[in-house]
């Protein structure tokens, strides 16, 4: 089973970076393209109106896709905004007591906008709400990254609540809390 979350986090992981890529690649044509319209209209006094359409539209979509397909990843690999301030004080019972608290929380919160977000995009389809650019998109199909990085968030969360409760280390632990401190020890260390 550990082997199977695991890949799925990553796949999630993966699948943002697609996104990510997909952003630069587009925005990069449209600089291209506003380019070569601006050549065009010094060369020949009238500009061609060269343009992606909706390329706005895409890249947001783009954007919405990559920030919840990576939640997962980014939550096993201690990249999110953790307070530990308060944490680091408390006795070790104490801190386990207030991990799981906040695993439960988090998983409880994730859960339910994994829930409403299932019921937007149900809606969207049945509805048929379209994207309001030149290119009208169903909204339901940029909405549906969204859905499936939450629901692999809440996967997530959920991993990491019964590893706690049943004793185990969360995955994160250590490893994005101490990284200002590691870059620094490596400056002094060369």
């Amino acid at each position: 089973m550990r082997q199977i979350l695991n890949k799925l986090y990553t796949i999630s992981g993966w699948t943002a970076a697609f996104f990510l890529v997909a952003i630069c690649l587009t925005v990069m044509a449209q600089v291209v393209l506003n380019l070569l319209d601006r050549l065009s209209s010094l060369i020949t006094g009238e500009a061609i109106g060269l343009t992606i359409p909706s390329y706005a539209d895409f890249t947001g979509f783009f954007l919405a896709g990559a920030s919840f397909l990576a939640l997962a990843y980014t939550l096993r690999d201690g990249s999110h905004i953790r307070v530990s301030l308060v944490l680091q004080h408390l006795s070790p019972k104490l801190r386990h007591i207030v991990e799981i608290w906040c695993l439960g929380i988090a998983a409880a919160m994730a859960i339910y906008f994994t829930i409403y977000t299932g019921f937007l995009v149900h809606e969207s389809y049945i509805y048929n709400d379209l994207s309001p650019g030149m290119i009208a998109i169903p909204i339901w199909i940029p909405m549906f990254p969204v859905l499936i990085g939450l629901t692999i968030l809440s996967i997530a969360l959920i991993d990491e609540l019964v590893c706690v409760i049943t004793g185990g280390e969360p995955s994160y632990e250590g490893k994005g809390e101490n990284l200002l401190e590691q870059d620094h020890a490596d400056l002094h260390a060369e």
